[in-house]
């Protein structure tokens, strides 16, 4: 038999995807021929009085086409206004809702879907129409009812926070934010701030820590202001650091003249304070991105001649002119509006007023760009608006996970069998998870810690006995150099007990401020020689008889840790005793060359002294406060 035309000009595979192709075709019009009279009879057709066997065509009672076309979808926010509301087209979730139901335009009736309505009197495309129908009205009573309206809530308040380019704030949303700006991602690289204030007139202070007043003095006059960069996502129960405190004194300071002050404030320590009093920073000293720290400005004291009226004359005699200078007076005046940008540069912060450079401050405390997460401006100012610009567009993490390696390399070795040399105890907090790790990474990796002649542990959790021949306590952002605090244990000849540090000698309780203790409390006037506790050594001695003393209920307990293990090793001095050993080298303050312990290190500053110590073999100080 003779191929059809159609067969011979396909090859054998097209052949049955031709023939496939043919019976769906088939399948599909047969289902329609069928279906057809079906649906004009149940649908378009009826007019009877029984709405239960309405078909889904006339439940769907859309909008005109002129009125879906004057709203947009409800998913995205357009640039036009919604006509019906006349207001943003950022809506809230709830309004958001509204709009949902309104422009899908969908009415379902009660009625349609029957649950008596047997099955041959509907087809299969009714079935798939029902369950579509009970689970829109499922969603729908969630709607109405606001839980959908709370999750989606929920979904954008867990979301990270954005980085924007740049954002302004007016004076009055400024004040309304109780004057702090949030830089979500903090700053980087060139990036800068612009306030825009008014300094206010001076009033009258009466507070002592401004002026010592006699009965019968006069009050003082201060006008002053304080614009600080801080970290606001600092450590729980501590104030916000602040990473650069510009502080301008119109007004009230002690030296009588204007002056402005600039510091840092780490762990609510501060640190030195770099002052400009009007006259331009010395030739010999640093500078920062070639700026000088200090401009100069006009003084009331200044005369205004920098040269002898020798060398005035002299230079009269040869002929040489004199140089012209411009002085700029003080850049701050009650009443008067300025422009100050504070930028971020490559060796430290850059202020600028009125388009002219006025200081440069180093940074010194370890903070990077992205942990000054805040701009705060205080004092007697008028601020009428704060702009922010070229900030970073990316999210650092500040979460703790990211502080936190979980490798071996990290991880302490594993407590030794026998004795041990030094063991030294890391007080800390459970969220200080950046200060734990900033130890382990830094002089945790010390020779004598990973031989285990030293044993280092964190005080998080207690640790029950370890037999080591000296104990040390210290915090955790003390960067402690292992090696020279034990030889300076080494030195004490023999078993004698022994307490070391920073040894305070007759230092009396303060009865007035955020330490202060009442009688009640200490009733003498002097406290027992005691050690800061920033870092200390103990002989294995005294530890025994301190927790032997505890365990009996017969150990004094004080408010300070400190001043606690002073009064314990004074108790013990009775029956046996006690070599002091006192070095300014156990620094309480910050850090000096040559140090046995440094505190208040950032987590970047234990790093960096780390490193110093391993590639130049020098203890020296990483952006020395």
């Amino acid at each position: 038999m003779k191929r059809g035309k159609v067969d011979s000009m396909l090859p054998p595979s097209r052949l049955g995807m031709v023939q496939i192709l043919i019976g769906a075709v088939f399948v599909y019009l047969l289902f329609i021929t069928f279906e057809i009279p079906h649906v004009l009879k149940h649908g378009f057709g009826s007019s009877g009085s029984d709405d239960s066997l309405d078909a889904l065509p006339r439940t769907f009672m859309l909008e005109s086409e002129e009125e879906m076309g004057e709203r947009d979808a409800t998913s995205r926010p357009t640039e036009d206004p919604f006509r019906d509301s006349g207001g943003s087209p950022y809506r809230t979730p709830q309004r958001r809702t509204r709009e949902v139901k309104k422009v899908s335009g969908l009415v379902f009736k009660d009625t349609l879907f029957d649950a008596n309505v047997s099955r041959d009197q509907v087809s299969e495309l009714h079935n798939a129409a029902r369950n579509a129908w009970t689970a829109g009205k499922k969603l729908w009573a969630e709607l109405e009812s606001g839980k959908l309206e709370f999750d989606l809530k929920n979904k954008s308040e867990n979301r990270s926070e954005p980085c924007p380019y740049s954002f302004i704030l007016n004076g009055s949303e400024f004040e309304a934010r109780k004057r702090v700006m949030v830089l979500p991602c903090g700053m980087t690289l060139w990036s800068h701030i612009t306030v825009v204030g008014t300094p206010k007139w001076a009033h009258s202070e009466y507070d002592p820590k401004i002026s010592m007043l006699k009965e019968g003095d006069e009050a003082v006059m201060v006008s002053q202001f304080m614009m600080e960069l801080q970290g606001l996502k600092n450590v729980e129960g501590e104030d916000p650091p602040r990473i650069l405190h510009f502080n301008p004194r119109l007004k009230g300071d002690w030296s009588g003249k204007p002056v402005i002050e600039q510091n840092t404030c780490y762990r609510m320590q501060w640190g030195s304070a770099l002052r400009c009093e009007g006259w331009k920073s010395r030739a010999d000293e640093d500078t920062v991105d070639g700026q000088v720290k200090c401009e100069k400005w006009i003084r009331d004291d200044d005369d205004h001649s920098e040269e002898s009226k020798a060398t005035w004359w002299l230079n009269r005699l040869i002929g040489r002119t004199k140089k012209v200078t411009i002085d700029w007076p003080y850049p701050f005046a009650e009443g008067k509006l300025f422009v100050l940008t504070v930028s971020a540069g490559l060796e430290g912060y850059h202020i600028n007023v009125d388009g002219r450079h006025l200081t440069s401050f180093p940074y010194r405390t370890g903070f990077a760009l992205e942990d000054a997460t805040g701009l705060s401006v205080n004092g007697d100012i008028d601020v009428h608006s704060v702009l922010a610009a070229s900030l970073p567009t990316s999210h650092p993490s500040f979460a703790p996970s990211m502080h936190l390696e979980m490798v071996s390399r990290w991880k302490a070795p594993s407590l030794p069998y026998g004795h041990v040399e030094l063991f030294i105890g890391i007080l800390s907090a459970g969220n200080h998870f950046a200060e734990r790790m900033a130890v382990r990474k830094s002089w945790m990796q010390h020779k004598l810690i990973k031989s285990s002649r030293v044993v280092a542990r964190f005080f998080v959790a207690l640790i029950r006995t370890v037999p080591a021949k000296y104990i040390m306590k210290c915090d955790d952002d003390t960067f402690v150099r292992v090696d020279a605090v034990l030889k300076e244990a080494w030195k004490v000849h023999g078993h004698r007990s022994l307490y070391i540090g920073n040894i305070n000698y007759h230092h009396k309780p303060l009865r007035h401020g955020k330490w202060a203790v009442t009688y009640e409390e200490w009733p003498e006037e002097d406290y027992p020689s005691y050690a800061n506790g920033p870092g200390y050594v103990l002989s294995s001695d005294i530890a025994k008889f301190i927790v032997s003393d505890f365990e009996k209920h017969k150990l004094r307990l004080f408010k300070m840790e400190d001043v606690s293990m002073g009064m314990w090793v004074e108790q013990f001095n009775n029956s046996k005793p006690v070599e002091y050993v006192h070095s300014l080298k156990f620094c309480q303050f910050g850090c000096i060359d040559d140090y046995y312990t440094a505190h208040y290190q950032s987590p970047r500053q234990m790093i960096c002294m780390w490193d110093k110590l391993q590639h130049q073999g020098k203890p020296q100080c990483c952006n020395m406060r």
